[in-house]
């Protein structure tokens, strides 16, 4: 089968089940500029923000996320997932301007990842560890402030998130320090109850609570350290 035609049925293919996942979707495989991002509104902490979270990257021979609103509008990308091995990940917003910069934390004990406004590189905002704890199997994760004293160290650890459930089952939920539940991630279904499989999902964000970039910011640490993509 000539390569060009292979080429041809996988763009089809991805296309098709982009289309599936949510029908305002537009997807060329090319590097071209997505749908203009419609803003998410996060001044009523009543509501919740409703994402779809495809684990696919807009880019061919790229892994990487894919992430729409409730609309159907495209919101998040990254594109540059294959690089995680390096440690460093850049989530972006739908015309690809950086959002988070998210870089595992070097000469750390344990499974330990930083989160950067924009593309700085220093003082981050937070720091995700993968839980240690045998105590309390059913914490995944947790979340302590990101700044940093002159020498490099966390000058605070107190939790601000911590993460709970399974990431293989995509059933987690996100609590901060209030014990107030900020964000879930949960399995999602089509049409008659159909299920997706564990590449499309749902990521339910409580407005006001947690930022929704760094909602899906733990999505991928929480790839980095539980799914397919962990080393």
């Amino acid at each position: 089968m000539p390569s060009c035609f292979r080429t041809s049925v996988k763009r089809l293919e991805t296309f098709t089940r982009m289309t599936r996942v949510y029908p305002n979707a537009t997807f060329t495989g090319v590097s071209e500029r997505p749908p203009k991002l419609l803003p998410i509104p996060e001044t009523d902490t009543a509501e919740e923000a409703i994402l779809t979270v495809w684990k696919k990257s807009l880019l061919f021979n790229c892994n990487g996320f894919t992430v729409f609103d409730g609309k159907g509008n495209l919101v998040f990308r990254v594109d540059n997932y294959m690089d995680g091995h390096k440690g460093e990940i850049l989530l972006m917003d739908a015309t690809g301007n950086p959002l988070l910069t998210i870089r595992r934390k070097k000469m750390s004990l344990g499974d330990c990842w930083l989160i950067h406004e924009g593309e700085t590189l220093v003082n981050p905002r937070l720091c995700a560890r993968k839980s240690m704890n045998i105590l309390n199997k059913n914490c995944l994760a947790y979340v302590i402030p990101g700044n940093t004293s002159t020498s490099g160290r966390i000058r605070n650890n107190k939790v601000v998130y911590e993460i709970q459930g399974s990431y293989s089952q995509r059933s987690c939920s996100v609590y901060d320090d209030s014990r107030r539940l900020v964000a879930e991630i949960k399995k999602k279904e089509g049409d008659k109850g159909v299920a997706y499989g564990t590449d499309v999902f749902r990521l339910v964000v409580q407005q006001g609570h947690i930022r929704t970039d760094f909602a899906m910011a733990l999505v991928i640490l929480l790839d980095q350290m539980f799914g397919s993509s962990r080393r």
